[in-house]
């Protein structure tokens, strides 16, 4: 199998992608895309990288590549993806997968037309605790899940602040659909993707608002969400995001209950490292068993890609659950907008 010639356009995130792929034997990067002059030249010197661009259209005027990654700002990911189909190339793209739906499908059409692969980068799913749970609940260890919690909460962590992630026209929203997005995954993950039925939402923006009144900055997204998902057979989960908040401390969870047992999932005092646990009970005990991640699964999202299309097979993250979380964003904003329940059947 030959290399796999990747290009990274944007390079906030995108420079998490570079060293991804590199980590791969199969695949190379061997383009860059940003407006940073800068960043440009720091992220290409530090992994050699010679062929640097600052727009897509340059970047397709000299290259033939086989990936294009896109972590931009999620207004771009649809018409950067668009280009790399129609010249040959398959994308990872940062979550979410788009604006909203509608663009959604439109690069999922594309992609099929053009035989190209698109993946969604939804990371969560790429740790080892998070296969370990998997594992777990595909061998039936709780049951039918019938109700589960997700969420992502900060005291006061908005990315950029004053940047694209405050403005709806470049971001599609707030904290759901930058943080919460990542949680929502992985609990459908874990769920087995059950398809919705309706959902109720609400949404606020005093914090932020005020942050960016005394500081003169555009924000109109919301700064916090919370929303009831009901899903077929009465199965619901709740969700919540938010950038900032009276709280301890920053704060990820990601919990099922079932039949058989429950899980949980939580980070560690405000950190990135997680803890994992399986509820059930064994012959009148109750059973609170840590589950360990070991070395089964990618250790990333981009390695996993690489290594599908190198062997010839089905990658997880697929462009269609990008898809339907993406539905249910939308539903969440609409039923905040409207104080009704929004119907996804």
């Amino acid at each position: 199998m030959k290399q796999l010639k990747c290009a990274v356009v944007g390079l906030g995130m995108g420079r998490h992608h570079v060293k991804a792929f590199h980590e791969h034997p199969d695949s190379t990067v061997v383009a860059l895309v940003d407006l940073d002059e800068k960043r440009l030249k720091d992220i290409g010197d530090q992994h050699q990288i010679p062929n640097r661009y600052q727009s897509v259209d340059e970047l397709f005027a000299n290259e033939q590549l086989d990936i294009v990654s896109i972590a931009t700002p999620n207004s771009l990911h649809k018409p950067v993806a668009l280009q790399a189909f129609q010249h040959g190339a398959h994308v990872f793209c940062e979550k979410p997968v788009a604006l909203n739906a509608r663009e959604a499908e439109e690069m999922i059409a594309a992609s099929q037309n053009a035989d190209r692969r698109l993946m969604i980068n939804f990371s969560f799913r790429f740790t080892p605790t998070s296969w370990a749970l998997k594992r777990q609940v595909d061998s039936g260890a709780i049951g039918d899940v019938y109700a589960g919690r997700t969420r992502w909460l900060r005291r006061d962590g908005m990315p950029g602040f004053g940047g694209w992630f405050g403005k709806k026209s470049l971001a599609g929203g707030g904290p759901l659909i930058d943080l919460g997005v990542h949680r929502l995954d992985l609990a459908l993950w874990l769920m087995g993707y059950p398809k919705p039925k309706y959902v109720l939402a609400t949404t606020a923006n005093t914090l932020g608002k005020q942050k960016a009144d005394a500081a003169g900055k555009e924000f109109d997204v919301e700064d916090f969400a919370s929303a009831q998902i009901t899903f077929e057979k009465g199965v619901s989960l709740q969700v919540e995001a938010s950038w900032m908040g009276h709280i301890k401390e920053e704060t990820m969870e990601t919990s099922l209950l079932g039949t058989r047992g429950g899980l949980s999932q939580n980070n560690i005092d405000g950190s990135y490292d997680f803890r994992s646990f399986l509820y059930t009970e064994s012959q009148g005990s109750k059973l609170d068993i840590e589950i360990k991640g070991g070395t089964q699964g990618p250790p990333s999202g981009m390695y996993h890609f690489v290594d599908c299309i190198s062997a010839g097979r089905p990658h997880t993250a697929t462009a269609e659950e990008g898809l339907l979380v993406m539905k249910i964003l939308d539903a969440i904003y609409l039923s905040a907008a409207s104080g009704q329940p929004v119907s996804l059947a």
